[in-house]
């Protein structure tokens, strides 16, 4: 028999949850899924479980996937560099066939069969599965050269997202589940940055959440503390005065204009703790950013 302040403990814990599911019962739970919780075996199993559990008590989750290490370890293999400008993917038409067969193929169906195999009902897609992503060319502003712009190849910027057929998976209790590849009106494959997708799709689907599963507890400010609660307005503040730079700002640029467009809030927390989704929507405490909306 277990002690009793174990058990007490179990019983403070469920009864903690019981809030959170009533209150995001039949609500959209948008999740970007990267970094170590996309290699390391123990977090790709937490992870299937929590996707699994949200669905079952209620929520309705849809997973968008990165692969930028799984795209890189492609590329060496068959003899090619990864070259990136401005942290974007130099995309030739070579290398998106590559990331076509790595995010769209590998890694989708790997994390399709994860979830499938604790329980749920996951369906795996790109952006081109019913034309849902449209995106267009994306041109970057030359740094060396004022007013002029530069190709990366494709790499492309979203136009827009059509909600049907996700909706549509939603009410059949589907999980989708996406990597982020769109389509242009000629149907030319675009190779699209994950964090901006799950942002954009998040504010078209009006999902009460986004979740970005990264490689760091969350927003550091300059002595490394953790900053949550953030508004609006104070992630401005803290792009101004660089606090936030790096490989954070597309993230953080991402969840900004989310929670500007009428998602609820955005949670940036670390994918290298175990069971992290279900810490951050089911507990009191969280492990990781809040942005909130101002209102």
């Amino acid at each position: 028999m277990q002690p009793s302040t174990a058990i007490n403990e179990k019983t403070r814990i469920l009864a903690e949850a019981l809030p959170y599911i009533r209150r995001f019962h039949d609500k959209t739970i948008v999740v970007k899924y990267g970094g170590n919780a996309m290699i390391e075996e123990v977090l790709k199993q937490s992870f299937a479980r929590d996707v699994v559990l949200l669905k079952l008590v209620g929520m309705n989750p849809v997973i968008v996937h990165g692969g930028g290490p799984q795209i890189d370890q492609m590329l060496k293999r068959v003899g090619k560099e990864g070259v990136f400008i401005q942290g974007m993917r130099v995309t030739d038409a070579e290398t998106m066939d590559i990331v076509e067969m790595v995010l769209g193929g590998l890694i989708n169906k790997e994390i399709v069969n994860l979830i499938n195999r604790h329980g749920g009902q996951a369906v795996g897609l790109t952006g081109k599965d019913g034309s849902f992503i449209r995106a267009k060319q994306m041109m970057i502003q030359d740094k060396e050269t004022a007013g002029k712009w530069v190709s990366i190849g494709q790499v492309g910027e979203i136009e827009y997202i059509d909600p049907t057929l996700i909706t549509l998976l939603d009410s059949r209790d589907f999980i989708p589940v996406i990597a982020p590849i769109g389509t242009g009106e000629d149907g030319e494959s675009y190779n699209i940055n994950a964090d901006l997708v799950a942002g954009c799709l998040a504010e078209t689907l009006k999902a009460e959440k986004l979740i970005l599963m990264t490689n760091t507890p969350g927003v550091l400010d300059k002595n490394g503390s953790l900053l949550t609660g953030l508004t609006a307005n104070r992630v401005d503040e803290l792009f101004a005065d660089g606090t936030i730079s790096g490989g954070m700002l597309p993230k953080i640029k991402s969840a900004l204009d989310a929670v500007k467009n009428g998602v609820k809030s955005c949670h940036i927390i670390d994918g290298r703790v175990q069971h992290a989704l279900l810490l951050e929507i089911l507990t009191d405490e969280g492990v990781g950013t809040l942005i909130k909306g101002e209102n």
